[in-house]
């Protein structure tokens, strides 16, 4: 039990970074999304496909872990 309450606290403090990045990916498909129809029920139903499709998971994990860093690491980031 202490070993796993210690597992959480350590991750919990790696996820908890203090450069969490702009998420331009993210935020541009989100935007997209929002426009992608002139009906909030279709855009309501791409939100959906992009979900059931990982695609907005796919996003952020690769602004997490990729465009974030390369920011970060250049200099830019937050």
């Amino acid at each position: 039990m202490k070993k796993t309450l210690s597992a959480l606290a350590i991750a919990a403090a790696l996820m908890c970074g203090s450069c969490y990045g702009p998420n331009k990916t993210w935020n541009n498909l989100h935007d997209w999304n929002g426009k992608v129809t002139d009906s909030k029920w279709g855009n309501e139903a791409v939100f959906l496909g992009l979900n059931i499709i990982p695609v907005y998971g796919v996003c952020y994990l690769a602004d997490i872990l990729i465009f974030n860093s390369i920011e970060f690491w250049k200099g830019e980031g937050k």
